[in-house]
């Protein structure tokens, strides 16, 4: 039997932001009772009387649980307890059971129910079961999700436990429950095709199509075809219908890459579907509704296109309801050397090479380049040296001569830094310290001729002292302390000596 007719929705709570339940009761009056009463409590609601329809609707949605009736006709409910297991993630499961059949619901619960109600079923408690079940399955969800970025620091692709990934994770987390539209704005090479598919993926929309499109990829002739579609005969060539990206994608996500790039003519058009959410094909006489979700991203600066008169200033505000900014790989600190071990491991085996590993020269100058190109620059730089090394250890000289090259400025710049230090602290050093300091070079041989900490701060206080001529306001103010923090460390020097 197929699912019943979708029941109306709360005005107030987009269905696509509602957790779908599905209700498997073969009587229909009953079934109903259940419907009614789970759609006052807010949820989305479709119902089935048998498990052949229950399966059919797990397969093509995205179902938060599941409460069936434990007799049914043909299968029974523990054969739509069964569908749910191979489900991620896995929706929560409530089954319904009459009098007499309590070893049976005893025998669900071991199998992987997460809970039982005996008929017929007291309304509130099925409410507060309801929302306990959901609950469970969101916490648990939300563990797993941080374990994985713990343990293993993954995130639907992306890779990285920085300060700065981990609240882009805990940014897309939250986004992804609303439906409004997405700029994903970043450098070239960050991974913004990354966050949007996780964007999707973290949504209540997971379960329907992701579709992606660049749009600097397709000739401005073709994009309004390639985004809307087209009827038979559109244009030269176009034999027959064909429908759109944005038809491709309903329920789901399109994501419009390098949207700064988008025809001027054809922002025009995308603002209106925006706002009414109906598209018309190409040479058609009529409009298709649609209801997708918008995540564009572009590397550019749209600030700029708009006041060069490239971008609508009204659409851009239309798509920027959240923004995302994605880090460079040069602020991501350690996630540099995570992701130099995966893509060396990844590539060794896609070219079934034996192990790589970097020289610690090669390994130093790969964590200190700047990675202009990001994410993508570093793995394409992995791919060479595992391609162009003749043997298992990679050293400096398979790397690129812009990682080199940085490499051999950097080294040079930290050592003038360390001979400016040094010159600077001589320079500006009271005559009396000015021995002592540049003896540092010769360190002690042996652990007794180390000074204690105490003995040179001692030492320190009393050149201080030497330098203002016995002015102890002078010297507390040199010091950064009070005079009677002075006072106290002389009288405490003259009783240690």
């Amino acid at each position: 039997m197929s699912a019943e007719p979708a029941r109306p929705e709360t005005p107030a709570t987009p269905a696509a932001e509602r957790p779908l339940i599905l209700v498997v009761e073969d009587d229909r009056g009953y079934r109903q009772l259940l419907l009614e009463e789970l759609e006052e409590a807010g949820y989305a609601l479709t119902g089935v009387a048998d498990a052949c329809a229950a399966q059919a609707v797990l397969a093509n949605q995205a179902v938060a649980l599941v409460l069936s009736d434990l007799q049914l006709p043909g299968e029974d409910g523990l054969a739509v307890l069964q569908a749910t297991r191979a489900l991620t993630p896995r929706p929560g499961f409530i089954m319904l059971t009459g009098f007499g059949t309590i070893d049976q619901a005893v025998a669900a619960l071991k199998a992987g129910a997460d809970d039982f109600l005996t008929k017929p079923v007291d309304l509130e408690h099925l409410r507060l079961a309801v929302a306990r079940v959901l609950e469970n399955r969101q916490l648990q969800a939300e563990v797993a999700r941080y374990r994985q970025v713990l343990a293993g620091g993954e995130f639907h692709g992306m890779l990285g436990k920085s300060p700065a990934m981990r609240a882009l994770y805990d940014l897309i987390r939250r986004i992804a429950q609303s439906d409004s539209s997405v700029l994903i704005t970043g450098e070239s090479g960050t991974g913004k095709e990354l966050v949007a598919r996780a964007l999707h993926a973290e949504s209540p929309r997971a379960a329907a199509p992701f579709v992606a499109l660049n749009c600097a990829g397709i000739p401005e002739s073709l994009l309004e075809s390639e985004l809307l579609g087209h009827a038979a005969g559109a244009f030269s060539g176009a034999r027959g219908a064909r429908q759109g990206l944005f038809v491709e994608a309903d329920g789901g996500t399109l994501f419009l890459d390098e949207i700064a790039e988008m025809p001027t003519a054809m922002q025009t058009k995308l603002l209106r579907l925006l706002q009414d959410g109906r598209v018309r094909p190409v040479g058609a006489n009529r409009e298709i509704s649609t209801d997708v979700r918008i995540v564009a991203a572009t590397h550019r600066d749209i600030g700029a296109r708009i006041a060069e008169g490239q971008f609508r200033e009204d659409l851009f505000y239309r798509l920027e309801t959240f923004r995302i900014q994605v880090p460079p790989l040069r602020d991501r600190g350690d996630d540099i050397a995570a992701l130099l071990q995966r893509f060396l491991e990844s590539q060794t085996v896609a070219r079934e090479r034996p192990a790589r590993r970097f020289a610690p020269e090669a390994w130093r100058a790969l964590l200190r380049y700047r990675y202009p190109g990001n994410v993508r620059e570093l793995e394409n730089l992995v791919e060479r040296a595992v391609t162009l090394a003749p043997d298992v250890l990679i050293g400096l000289e398979d790397l690129p001569e812009c990682v080199r090259a940085e490499a051999s400025l950097s080294e040079g710049l930290d050592q003038s830094a360390a001979a400016l230090d040094s010159a600077l602290i001589l320079a500006s050093a009271p005559a009396s310290m000015a021995g002592a300091l540049a003896q540092r070079a010769s360190a002690p041989q042996a652990d007794e001729d180390w000074q204690t900490l105490a003995e040179v701060e001692a030492r320190y206080i009393r050149s201080v002292l030497e330098w203002t001529q016995g002015n102890k306001q002078r010297a507390a103010k040199i010091l950064g302390i009070g005079r009677k923090t002075l006072y106290r460390k002389l009288d405490d020097e003259q009783a240690g000596s």
